[in-house]
């Protein structure tokens, strides 16, 4: 029984006949058509807008020996029409900048947005939130800290950023998912993630942590 998976086409099994930008702002907004492969053969030809994003950074910040996670709290434009709020509770996070490696960002956006100095990191996945509309792909990190002296509102005023740091016993940031208080893929995938190699990160990181 196979355990893995080879996607049937490739990057030589379609072309983009048109790619057009109808909107630059601080993302971009094209116009793409493309004819690809099918399965059962021939071609297919689809006219799609896709949404650009650069690459991000997401971190979960989570203290070992006090068995805590940080989470922040900020407004979020793609939810004003949530049915409780367009304030998230979500993980650290940021946009990787030219050049830039994602180790770095990861560290960057741990101090700007948290306060948090990030004693070890450990990658959990590479991974797009939306590919049916949008370009964007996700580097998910889980991040060791001290989190006895993190809090507070952080984040860049030059940026509009204006977070509040939460800090939750794990248990109750897992029961959090079943409620849906968290629910923003990102967050989602790395506290399901930490239920998974919470003890295992206890047992490596706490001698650091200490």
């Amino acid at each position: 029984m196979k355990n893995s998976w080879d996607p049937e086409f490739g990057s030589d099994d379609f072309t983009i006949q048109e790619d057009a930008v109808i909107c630059q702002s601080f993302y971009q907004l094209r116009e793409v058509v493309i004819a690809h492969q099918r399965f059962e053969g021939g071609q297919v030809k689809i006219k799609r807008d896709l949404f650009w994003r650069p690459d991000a950074v997401c971190v979960l910040l989570y203290d070992p020996v006090q068995d805590q996670v940080v989470l922040i709290e900020q407004f979020r434009i793609g939810t004003i029409d949530h049915p409780r709020s367009p304030w998230l509770l979500e993980l650290v996070a940021g946009l990787v900048e030219p050049e830039e490696a994602i180790e770095e960002v990861a560290r960057r956006e741990a101090i700007e947005e948290a306060g948090a100095d990030v004693l070890h990191l450990e990658h959990i996945s590479r991974f797009t939130p939306s590919p049916g509309g949008v370009r964007e792909y996700i580097d998910l990190f889980c991040g060791c800290v001290d989190a006895r002296h993190i809090g507070g509102v952080h984040g860049l005023e030059e940026e509009g950023e204006d977070i509040k740091v939460h800090l939750f016993p794990s248990e109750v940031a897992f029961a959090m998912l079943k409620t849906g208080d968290v629910d923003n893929a990102a967050a989602i995938i790395a506290l399901q993630w930490l239920q998974l190699n919470r003890h295992r990160l206890q047992n490596e990181w706490s001698i650091g942590a200490e």
